[in-house]
């Protein structure tokens, strides 16, 4: 065991964690023993738990369950404007944006709810907007397979929008669409038109 690795607090944040946000703190230039900053190195450390939450969550678990009595329902199924926060791998700042999540349903669907929780699932980890999308996109079409998913993410990146060039007020669209909504172009026309893109 390390010099900086002591017995893990009550709170499950190890000392290891702790002691580098401190030394982070020393390195940007500020004292880590200062009263504004005493609690600050566990604050992170758990903050950080939670934004990564995501590698301790199966998104594909999200749809197991689905539901085939739609009433014979087979059009477009749209979850709009999902917001979702996510940390840039390059420079672990936030992404902060907004999905829209579709799916053509072939004999089932699935609970609105769930498409959110896949979306978190994979955004609760240090990531890129394009891997993203396509994580999201190819989850859906896996674990439901649809006649065609259609997964667009729009986002800011504060690694863009407060540093390096420093570009405020951009934003970030990815795409990704399978199936129908790929091969289809009056299929991806009319769900693009149902998202407002």
């Amino acid at each position: 065991m390390s010099d900086l690795v002591e017995a893990t607090p009550g709170d499950g944040v190890p000392n290891e964690v702790t002691d580098a946000i401190r030394t982070l703190i020393r390195w940007a230039g500020d004292d880590p023993s200062r009263e504004g900053l005493i609690d600050t190195p566990r604050r992170v450390a758990k903050a950080w738990r939670e934004y990564c939450a995501g590698y301790g969550d199966d998104p594909a678990g999200h749809l197991e369950r689905v539901f085939e009595e739609v009433g014979g329902y087979d059009e477009i199924v749209l979850l709009k404007d999902i917001p979702f926060q996510s940390h840039c791998e390059h420079h672990m700042a936030p992404i902060i944006g907004r999905a829209h999540i579709a799916y053509l349903p072939r004999n089932h669907v699935v609970g609105i709810s769930k498409l959110a929780r896949v979306l978190h699932g994979f955004a609760r980890r240090l990531q890129v907007q394009e891997r993203l999308t396509a994580e999201v996109a190819d989850c859906i079409w896996n674990g439901l397979n649809p006649v065609g998913v259609a997964v667009v993410i729009e986002a800011t990146h504060a690694c863009m929008t407060a540093r390096g060039v420093r570009t405020p007020g951009v934003s970030m669209t990815t795409s990704r669409m399978m199936g129908v909504f790929r091969d289809d172009e009056r299929s991806r026309k009319e769900v693009l038109a149902l998202m407002g893109c």
